[in-house]
């Protein structure tokens, strides 16, 4: 089974048969929402809409620990692809391109970033070199190109506490530490991941230019900025039911 964490402007798939959905409970608290168990294609899957089906759980509060305790422990899932909206920093990934990051840098305070909570068991120290899994990448660019979706593989993903957006002088630092998206909500989720042994991978779509950078120099628009994540996040979909079809 795989798992898939729809975020911003994801909140369902087409395609998706819906069997089942199930109020899932875990020792973590409760994911953001209820669990859909069905299929795309001869794919079975779990997904979890990661801010809430009405959008209303902010980056900084998501319960990460629960989303993935529930799809990985009570899913049992083989596998979690994760979509999510970034902004460009990097001068060639423009807005409405779709990236399948390599790397990350966590700037995230305050957020519950591992399951490990001391006690009687001992601690366990993960390997965090190569942040997504390797085989689940190659697996989703092939899909892409035999889908006929341009991606762009390889990029290192910044991720900030949110919710607001960053300063121009930020993006100017996340820029000089070598970053080149921008979002909110990469870690912990794939650190968590990796803390419970389940394969994780992401697809973020561009939605903007970062703050300071062209077109968004002087300020965010968001009403383009909506606009082309709905049209990015259709083939995003389309990359999705290919990856579980084929």
């Amino acid at each position: 089974m795989l798992g898939i964490i729809g975020g911003s402007g994801l909140t369902a798939l087409a395609n998706f048969d819906v069997t089942r959905r199930v109020v899932v409970r875990t020792p973590y608290g409760d994911p953001s929402s209820i669990m859909s168990f069905g299929r795309i294609g001869c794919r079975e899957v779990a997904f979890l809409a990661r801010h809430g089906h009405g959008h209303t759980i902010p980056p900084h509060l998501v319960n990460y620990r629960a989303n993935i305790w529930a799809l990985a422990k009570d899913a049992k899932v083989r596998g979690i692809v994760s979509v999510a909206s970034v902004g460009a920093i990097r001068a060639d990934l423009t807005p409405g391109s779709v990236v399948v990051p390599d790397q990350i840098i966590d700037y995230t305070w305050g957020r519950k970033q591992t399951f490990e909570e001391g006690g009687d068991s001992q601690v366990s120290h993960v390997d965090f070199t190569e942040p997504y899994d390797g085989g689940l990448r190659l697996a989703v660019l092939d899909a892409a190109k035999q889908a006929g979706e341009a991606v762009v593989d390889s990029a290192v993903y910044a991720v900030t506490q949110g919710p607001r957006l960053e300063s121009a002088a930020e993006i100017n630092r996340l820029a000089r530490d070598g970053a080149d998206i921008v979002g909110m909500t990469g870690m912990p989720e794939a650190g968590l991941a990796r803390e419970i042994g389940v394969p994780y991978v992401a697809i973020c779509v561009v939605a903007n230019w970062a703050a300071g950078r062209r077109e968004s120099t002087n300020g965010i628009q968001f009403d383009v900025m909506e606009a082309r994540l709905h049209e990015s996040l259709a083939r995003v979909r389309h990359l999705i039911e290919y990856f579980c079809e084929k």
